[in-house]
Parts: C-alpha cells; sequence; structure tokens
C-alpha cells in the first residue's frame, strides 16, 4: 500500500474525520478548521467514505512500478539513439596513399593435419586508408618483434608510397614502451603511431573488415596440404584482391585502379 505524496491526512485521520461526521456531527467547516485543510477536501474524504475508498489503493498502472519496465525503456532509447548514428555516420577516405595504414592481427586456426601440441600461427594484415590496398604475412607468433618484421619486410619495402602513420588496437604486438620493436621500427621510419580507443577495437573498423574478408574468402574455403601452401594461397589471394576484386567503398573500382589513377595526376 502506497499513500499519494500529496496526501493530505493519513489513513486513520480520514477514519477519524468520518467518524466525527456521522457519529458526533461535526460540521464540514469545523473539520476542516480542526485539520487544517480545505472544505473541499473534507467534503472529498466524505465522499471517498461512503465509496468505502478510505483505505489506499494499490497502482494499477503496474508498469511504472516495475524497475524492469524502466531498464527496458532506457534499453529501447539507446538503441534508437544507436541507430540514428549508424545512419549518420558516413564513409570516410583519407586523401593520398600512406597517410594512415590500419595494422591488425589474428590468431589462424590449426591445420587439419596439425595436432593440439602444435604452435598457432598469426595473420598480421595492414590496408591502407585511401586505396584500401593489402598487406598480409603469416608469422609464428603475436609478439612485438613479428608486428615490427611484418612492417619492415611486407609494408614498407613493398609498397610504393610511404606510410605516414599507423593506426592500431591496443595489442602488446603494437604498443609498449620506447624499445618496444614496433614502435621503434616507426620511429626510425618517422611513422606516426595512432591507437584505437581502449576496449573499442571495433574503431579499426577497415582492418577487422578486411580480415572477416581473408577469412570467409582465402581460408574458409579451402583445404591447405600444409603451412607453406597456406602461405602460397594467401599470397595469391592478396594479389587477387588488390588487382582483380571490385571495391564498394571505391565505387567499383579495385586498390591497383585506385593508387594508378592517383599516381598519373599531374604533379601541382
Amino acid at each position: 500500500m502506497n499513500i499519494h505524496k500529496n496526501t493530505r491526512l493519513t489513513p486513520h485521520q480520514r477514519q477519524a474525520v468520518w467518524r466525527a461526521y456521522t457519529q458526533d456531527k461535526i460540521t464540514v467547516t469545523s473539520l476542516a478548521r480542526q485539520y487544517q485543510v480545505s472544505r473541499v477536501t473534507i467534503y472529498r474524504i466524505l465522499k471517498a467514505a461512503r465509496l468505502q475508498l478510505l483505505t489506499p489503493q494499490n497502482s494499477t498502472n503496474n508498469r511504472f512500478k516495475q524497475a524492469k519496465y524502466g531498464m527496458k525503456r532506457l534499453a529501447k532509447v539507446e538503441k534508437a539513439i544507436e541507430e540514428k548514428l549508424k545512419k549518420q555516420a558516413k564513409r570516410y577516405n583519407k586523401s593520398y596513399p600512406g597517410e594512415m595504414v590500419h595494422f591488425d592481427t589474428k590468431r589462424l586456426p590449426r591445420l587439419k593435419n596439425q595436432s593440439v601440441a602444435d604452435p598457432f600461427e598469426y595473420l598480421f594484415v595492414s590496408i591502407d586508408d585511401y586505396s584500401r590496398e593489402l598487406y598480409a604475412a603469416i608469422l609464428p607468433d603475436r609478439t612485438a618483434a613479428s608486428a615490427a618484421k611484418f612492417l619492415l619486410r611486407d609494408v614498407i619495402d613493398c609498397c610504393p608510397y610511404t606510410v605516414e602513420c599507423a593506426y592500431s588496437d591496443n595489442g602488446v604486438e603494437y604498443k609498449g614502451n620506447a624499445s618496444h620493436p614496433f614502435g621503434a621500427a616507426c620511429c626510425r621510419n618517422n611513422i606516426v603511431q595512432k591507437f584505437t580507443r581502449i576496449a573499442r577495437p571495433q574503431t579499426n573498423g577497415k582492418a577487422e573488415r578486411v580480415i572477416r574478408t581473408l577469412m570467409e574468402m582465402w581460408h574458409d574455403k579451402q583445404t591447405f596440404d600444409d603451412a607453406q601452401h597456406r602461405r602460397r594461397e594467401l599470397c595469391r589471394f592478396v594479389n587477387f584482391y588488390n588487382t582483380v576484386k571490385p571495391h564498394g567503398s571505391l565505387k567499383g573500382r579495385t586498390p591497383f585502379e585506385t593508387l594508378e589513377d592517383y599516381f598519373s595526376q599531374p604533379v601541382v
């Protein structure tokens, strides 16, 4: 039972008003003066008493009495805001090749002929924000040394443009102190490092999306004889991705065509 916050008299006092009016024949004016309320309030109490409504009534609107309703309502509002923000979000590209290159790592499944005692291998990827050009390699571990090796051997030594910014999550292979191999390799090559927000790796969406594409179109659609076979097929797929596969984000062009158009523009 709950008493409304604006109730002037308690249930006991309302009962006393009713008894005083019916048994002691005290007038409405006297009751109003005694209980320091208006005559209208006394008349309402008398009407409620005649209808046998002097006791507090349970609320019939149960949904507002339940905390879980409020939580559900809040969840709906948050979801609506999230959907609105997604619709307002626009795809972005950087202005030139190498302005920002996204990096990410994924542990690869063991091959069918491998046992649980065999170590995992790791897929390292980088994708240029402007052209969507992809570089990928398989390395034996997920260490900063492997990340640095991938950057120097498979990205810097191969791409036809200068990498200015390396964007990655906060994984130990990418982020560390001054002696961190990947960070040191970036520093030696004048590459600025930027990182995703803490616990928000999805903000590195381009790298995560290309890993998903690799797994769906390369790794999950064929059986590999051994680790060397998997590496060869990765090279083939990267070549297909860069030179054959049209990209919706590039208006149907390939990364190779996008880079070719960029470097064929006259220097201003």
